[in-house]
């Protein structure tokens, strides 16, 4: 629904008593919906890494990933917050890995990370 949308529904009877005090609560209502937080797509995007290096006691991980679309983000080594610090427990450096991330507060959070066997 877009603005103007919204103020064709408060114009019509009988809406248009209270059209001077909801429109700007309707208008606000649906600017906070449309920017609501939340992951790129709603299909999950698995990228290919290697492990740099691993702190599971503070949650932290230091992946060489691909480009991971789903948040604009290219191929760069860089460091992650794992959602749960378990996942880590088992992985060293030098692993190959395949992992989902989402964005949470504008910064990259590893939802699922799992080792992969064997490969180049």
């Amino acid at each position: 629904m877009n603005t103007l949308s919204i103020h064709r529904l408060l114009t019509k009877k009988p809406w248009s008593q209270a059209s001077h005090w909801m429109a700007p609560l309707l208008l606000a209502a649906w600017v906070a919906s449309s920017h609501a937080a939340g992951p790129a797509s709603d299909k999950t995007e698995v990228v290919r890494a290697q492990v740099v290096r691993v702190d599971a006691q503070r949650g932290d991980i230091i992946l060489r990933h691909e480009a991971i679309n789903s948040i604009a983000m290219g191929a760069m080594t860089m460091p992650f917050k794992a959602r749960d610090r378990a996942m880590l427990a088992p992985l060293k450096a030098g692993d190959r890995v395949t992992f989902s991330v989402v964005l949470v507060d504008d910064e990259p959070v590893v939802t699922d990370i799992r080792r992969v066997r064997g490969g180049p």
